[in-house]
């Protein structure tokens, strides 16, 4: 077996699919291109393949890490070209190479965060005034429960630009250990400064690093 890796993106109407079904739709995508790749065994087999970091319904990327192993008999120069071919608009294959490091050495990914206005204001001083604080605490919801999580101190790099009634900020945040949302962010916004909550926000993965910010593949 080779082990392979391909880097896609996920925009548009695709954010509204959720992980699971990603998979699924990744599996049957491999089937209907006609190319070879591992399966589980078992009664009901099916493709083995891993999604590093799970994107929240909703975000989009174009950063998508997926792996898989396929025999050392397949031919997977033309592979973006065959997927691109039966995937689902807003999902696009990007490239293909071997595979790397394992996703735990991923330790930042970076985002860009717009906040929308229905009306027009100057918020985006607030904002940055907010994340210049020295400390910000904020709840995180995991399958064991609720806890504190300092959010300050995980995040690498942040800016904050106003355009017209939105206001985008493009933020590094820690991905593993502990794993910080963007969404994290424009909850510490609502909660600090109400006057600034957005009426509609969009969240993009746009690229993923390792603990020396050297971008991993």
């Amino acid at each position: 077996m080779n082990n392979w890796r391909i880097v896609f993106e996920k925009t548009g109407r695709a954010v509204y699919i959720s992980h699971l079904d990603l998979m699924r739709t990744f599996q049957r995508v491999f089937q209907r291109a006609a190319v070879s790749i591992k399966h589980t065994e078992g009664f009901n087999p099916h493709a083995y393949i891993s999604i590093a970091l799970p994107l929240s319904l909703g975000c989009e990327s174009v950063c998508e890490l997926l792996d898989f192993d396929a025999p050392e008999t397949e031919d997977v120069s033309g592979l973006p070209e065959k997927l691109n071919e039966v995937l689902p608009e807003g999902i696009r294959v990007l490239t293909i190479m071997p595979r790397g490091r394992k996703a735990k050495f991923i330790k930042w990914t970076k985002w860009e965060i717009e906040l929308v206005y229905d009306t027009p204001g100057k918020r985006e001083e607030l904002i940055r005034r907010l994340f210049e604080r020295e400390s910000l605490m904020i709840e995180r919801k995991t399958k064991k429960g609720t806890s504190d999580v300092e959010l300050i101190g995980n995040i690498k790099e942040i800016t904050v630009c106003g355009e017209g009634q939105n206001v985008l900020v493009t933020a590094v945040i820690s991905a593993q250990e502990p794993s910080i949302r963007p969404d994290y962010l424009v909850e510490a916004i609502c909660r600090e400064i109400p006057e600034a909550a957005p009426d509609f926000r969009r969240f993009k993965r746009i690229e993923i690093f390792d603990e020396n910010m050297e971008i991993f593949r």
